[in-house]
């Protein structure tokens, strides 16, 4: 594939959705992949890992909780003695909350923040650690929103969450460019996802309206006339994880089909 190169990819969250669909289009450009998820998802890792050799390429599957430095550390350690080098690390993990924000437990919010910042934080600096030791360069890929420029009702606690790994992936790219490390992040808009079917239904039970009629108001905002599909974030990764993208660092890029401008 034009624009492909080999080298070993990790991707949090790989296990379904996005990170899924990330993982696959990375090894059909040549990549080898570490398969990161939290234990629980081990029968979706395998099923990964056998998509990932299908295509041709190496995979190996590692658990644990990005939110814990020391669970990603292990996770970089045991992915990289089976595969080799790291080149890329996608910091895909989140979580949604859809809840207003007279709702949301402190508990809950802890957990948000942890997730969504910490584990983007932990990722962002572990992988450049590693590149550092490698001496080699790298480009690391976070997982922000269309949420971190305009907000929705609903995900208040989500939408500060993607707003500061906008803002992370800018300095992370200012102290990393130094190393030969490009930090960027996509930003996927109403994507056909498990969380965008509880964001309609937490709405339409708000408003008192039809399921599904939530998600088809945000289609009508969109220019392409569809709601994205994981595949359609996955090409831009592949993108941000190629040697095209080279001069390209401390961006967050839009993927939502028109929705927003920037």
């Amino acid at each position: 594939m034009a624009g492909s190169t080999a080298g070993v990819a990790l991707i949090t969250g790989a296990g379904r959705g996005i990170g899924r669909a990330i993982a696959e289009r990375l090894a059909e450009d040549g990549q080898d992949i570490i398969v990161a998820d939290v234990p629980g998802a081990q029968e979706n890792i395998a099923a990964v890992i056998a998509a990932v050799q299908e295509r041709g390429r190496r995979a190996v599957g590692v658990t644990g909780d990005v939110s814990n430095p020391e669970d990603v550390q292990r996770m970089i350690e045991e992915g990289t003695r089976e595969l080799g080098d790291l080149t890329v690390f996608v910091a895909n993990a989140g979580i949604a909350q859809v809840d207003e924000i007279l709702d949301v437990a402190p508990e809950a919010l802890d957990r948000m923040l942890d997730v969504n910042i910490k584990g983007v934080f932990y990722s962002y600096q572990l992988a450049a650690k590693r590149f550092i030791e490698q001496g080699t360069a790298g480009k690391i890929i976070g997982a922000a929103s269309i949420v971190a420029f305009r907000p929705f009702p609903v995900l208040a606690s989500y939408s500060a969450t993607k707003w500061a790994v906008r803002g992370l992936t800018q300095a992370a790219a200012m102290e990393f460019a130094k190393h030969r490390i490009t930090v960027n992040s996509y930003a996927p808009g109403v994507v056909g996802t498990a969380m965008w079917d509880l964001i309609d239904e937490r709405l339409t039970a708000r408003d008192g309206t039809p399921r599904g009629s939530a998600l088809r108001a945000q289609v009508d905002n969109i220019l392409a006339g569809r709601v994205s599909e994981p595949q359609d974030v996955a090409k831009l990764v592949s993108y941000l994880a190629g040697p095209d993208s080279d001069h390209m660092t401390g961006q967050t890029v839009l993927i939502d089909g028109g929705i927003n401008f920037s």
